[in-house]
């Protein structure tokens, strides 16, 4: 399948033939920049295929639309000239976005590309915080279908990315703690209520754009319904490397209480639970290109986490 074509052909849904089309990124979808003949930019979607139902993608692209009222700035869905969102080409589910300038905060396995890390930081907690306010006075559509990042669907029989404890490549000694960290994990999510509700659910390095001093949100194709902690440990869970580390946590943390209260307490246990989901993601996708590297990394990260998280008193496992 020439993907590359398959793009192409889908333009004349959005009457932009002729126009440049090239690839720019290929994670969970493929994503292509399209330069119509007038010059004028657009990010073409050609979706995974059995990744997320219609009905899915059409709520995720119903939240991006409404979200162009909360002053956030995020791509456009752009109506196709049969009046929908979301077409079919070749078996492929597709959509055209706006392009959104900048670039990213930085890349996985990079630094920061960033010159005011803490400013940046602090308007990203007020990013969030904006984010999750208009969440919350949205008023859904009544057939909005989007998954659960609850305690189901990270921990519970069939999470959404997985059983990460069940990871074939976990050694003995990795496997007996992550079940013993999930089973901490359960008792803890089952016992204290948290912030609960529409989040972005994939806040990494790369879906943050920063364009001079405006920050922008990219790649909703995993929002669902979630704790909101769970979306400030998406924004921190990667730039743990960094040396300045505890004060860019600070920073994300100020901005957001700015905007919206929230009860960090259990911040750790959110990093754990992030990077658990990681484990668990990587399995069908371990025969793609470097994805023997990443899952090292992933299950690296999860032991140093889970063996802090053990270590606190509060519940016994």
């Amino acid at each position: 399948m020439n993907y590359n074509e398959v793009a192409y052909k889908a333009l004349s849904h959005w009457n932009l033939q002729p126009a440049r089309v090239a690839l720019i990124a290929e994670r969970e979808n493929r994503v292509f920049k399209v330069i119509d003949s007038k010059g004028k930019t657009y990010a073409l979607r050609v979706h995974r295929l059995h990744y997320q139902s219609e009905a899915a993608i059409l709520s995720e692209l119903a939240w991006m639309k409404s979200l162009e009222f909360s002053g956030i700035l995020v791509p456009e869905p752009m109506i196709a000239k049969n009046g929908k969102l979301l077409i079919n080409e070749c078996g492929f589910q597709i959509d055209l976005l706006s392009w959104l300038n900048g670039k990213p905060i930085g890349v996985t396995g990079g630094s920061l590309d960033l010159s005011n890390r803490l400013e940046t930081f602090f308007d990203l907690g007020r990013l969030l915080a904006t984010l999750h306010n208009y969440s919350d006075s949205w008023e859904l559509p009544p057939d909005f279908v989007r998954p659960k990042w609850d305690r189901d669907g990270i921990l519970g029989p069939k999470p959404v990315w997985g059983k990460f404890w069940e990871n074939p490549s976990l050694n003995f000694k990795e496997k007996s703690l992550f079940e013993e960290g999930r089973n901490k994990a359960l008792k803890i999510l089952s016992s204290k209520d948290f912030d609960f509700g529409l989040i972005h659910a994939d806040m990494v390095r790369e879906n943050i754009l920063i364009d001079g001093s405006s920050l922008a949100i990219i790649d909703f194709d995993d929002c669902g319904f979630g704790y909101r902690l769970f979306d400030l440990a998406t924004a921190l869970l990667k730039n743990r490397s960094e040396l300045d580390y505890q004060d860019l946590q600070a920073a994300i943390l100020n901005g957001y209480k700015t905007l919206r209260i929230i009860d960090v307490e259990q911040l750790d246990l959110f990093l754990l639970l992030r990077a658990f989901t990681y484990v668990g993601w990587i399995v069908p996708r371990i025969k793609e290109p470097e994805a023997k590297i990443r899952q090292a990394r992933f299950i690296k990260t999860s032991v140093e986490l889970c063996e802090k998280f053990l270590s606190t008193g509060w519940p016994s496992a």
